[in-house]
């Protein structure tokens, strides 16, 4: 009866989503006479499985832009090498999680572990974290808004940055070239290469795909990596290559 009562419950909240565009887990507790403890688990449930987005305070429709552009094996790929960096992360570590959409794939396997500290420049990895029930510490680097990454950067977030230390750095990469390193198409690289100044393992996150890429501005040598999170798509040429440079590269399975 509790499984039924469960998936009916999940069902209302899809029904009502596509009827307002948009829920608060206050509103939802009430409609439901539940917990708002049990409308964050199904939300995350409901979000994991691909049928909203969740927001701080409660959850919205998938943009249909993203829906329309995301792609089945892109999303796979996505998600194994988030399995497979989430796998670096032990209980109580304190870890950056940058911006971005391979670097997001983490958060919903944070909810594991114990005892976080997470530093972000990013509103809507905040968001998220903010929601969990294992209560992760999360800090916010502040600074000016940049609209072309939707993420804080500039040099109020480079002081807030240098004023802690990391075990871990989870960063993206908009491309990646076999000689020199992370690239980007943003010109504002500063604050990756302090995220990664002030911890002591750098993880970079990133589908083989973006060596095909050629990006102008190089964001973070491979002398400044530690471990690149990859797909198994990757030539054993270029990951010979890359190990060349002292980096760890692991390729996650994808199916």
């Amino acid at each position: 009866m509790q499984k039924r009562n469960t998936q009916q419950r999940r069902r209302a909240i899809i029904e009502c989503l596509n009827e307002q565009g948009e829920v608060l887990v206050d509103e939802l507790a009430r409609q439901f006479s539940t917990s708002e403890v049990t409308i964050r688990k199904d939300l995350g449930e409901l979000e994991n499985n691909g049928l909203l987005l969740r927001k701080f305070g409660g959850a919205v429709l998938l943009p249909k832009d993203a829906s329309e552009l995301s792609n089945e094996k892109l999303s796979s790929r996505k998600i194994a090498i988030a399995q497979a960096a989430a796998n670096l992360i032990k209980d109580h570590n304190r870890i950056i999680i940058d911006s971005g959409s391979t670097t997001s794939a983490l958060l919903p396997l944070l909810k594991s572990k114990l005892g976080l500290v997470v530093m972000t420049n990013s509103l809507q990895v905040s968001n998220y974290l903010l929601e969990q029930e294992n209560e992760p510490k999360v800090l916010m680097t502040g600074g000016s808004w940049d609209t072309q990454s939707h993420s804080f950067q500039g040099k109020m977030a480079e002081m807030v940055l240098r004023s802690y230390n990391f075990d871990q750095a989870f960063l993206g990469a908009a491309g990646l070239d076999l000689e020199h390193g992370t690239t980007t198409f943003n010109e504002l690289t500063q604050l990756s290469k302090v995220m990664a100044e002030v911890s002591q393992q750098v993880i970079v996150m990133a589908e083989s795909e973006k060596l095909q890429r050629k990006i102008p501005n190089v964001e973070l040598p491979w002398q400044a990596i530690s471990i690149l999170v990859t797909d198994d798509l990757i030539s054993a040429e270029a990951k010979k290559l890359i190990e060349q440079q002292g980096v760890e590269v692991i390729c996650a399975v994808t199916l």
